[in-house]
């Protein structure tokens, strides 16, 4: 079984949205809010290293397809196979992305016998989606000395958890501009 590894940055308050630009009035967060610091960003290599496949939402995928490929330090992701979990896309041409229409596809692919783990960036609704069915299995996420107040948030308050009754804390480390690396499997 391949593990699901949602990863993001997020706020101390949680709000995951827009970290690099978007639509929330302080879009772009991650770099104009908080000092630069290499170190926090190594594990955003060894993710495209351990990966397999990525999984993305329908807004994400339309976010990040026109610009990934374009992004040499993005060369991994954009060879490895690609999901997009949405009811509505017919397609894409972003090289080697493949449509899934359910949460039910994703478990499946979860059990297929494909290498390397399936990472899941950009979107709050499809991982709030995948802990409420228990489909998540590790979280890699850099948490950011900010209070963002509004915004889509990793971890909804009113939903299930899919049965996690616990997290525990792989790695974790603090940088100098005060961002958090924490690595957490999640506990059934």
């Amino acid at each position: 079984m391949r593990p699901i590894v949602v990863t993001t940055m997020l706020s101390l308050d949680g709000v995951m949205d827009s970290p690099g630009g978007g639509e929330h009035p302080r879009a772009g967060w991650t770099f104009k809010e908080v000092p630069f610091e290499e170190a926090a960003y190594e594990i955003k290599g060894r993710e495209q290293e351990e990966a397999g496949s990525m999984l993305l939402g329908r807004v994400s995928h339309d976010e990040f397809a026109p610009v990934w490929p374009t992004m040499p330090e993005f060369e991994q992701y954009n060879a490895m196979p690609k999901y997009v979990v949405s009811s509505t896309l017919e397609g894409s041409e972003w090289n080697n992305t493949h449509v899934l229409r359910s949460l039910d596809d994703v478990a499946a692919l979860k059990d297929s016998d494909e290498p390397g783990s399936i990472i899941v960036h950009g979107s709050a609704t499809l991982a709030q989606g995948l802990a409420t069915a228990g489909l998540v299995d590790r979280y890699h996420l850099l948490v950011f000395p900010l209070l963002l107040g509004t915004g889509k948030r990793l971890f909804s308050t009113d939903t299930p958890t899919g049965g996690i009754t616990g997290l525990s804390v792989l790695e974790s480390e603090t940088y100098a501009n005060g961002v958090q690396k924490l690595v957490l499997d999640v506990v059934r």
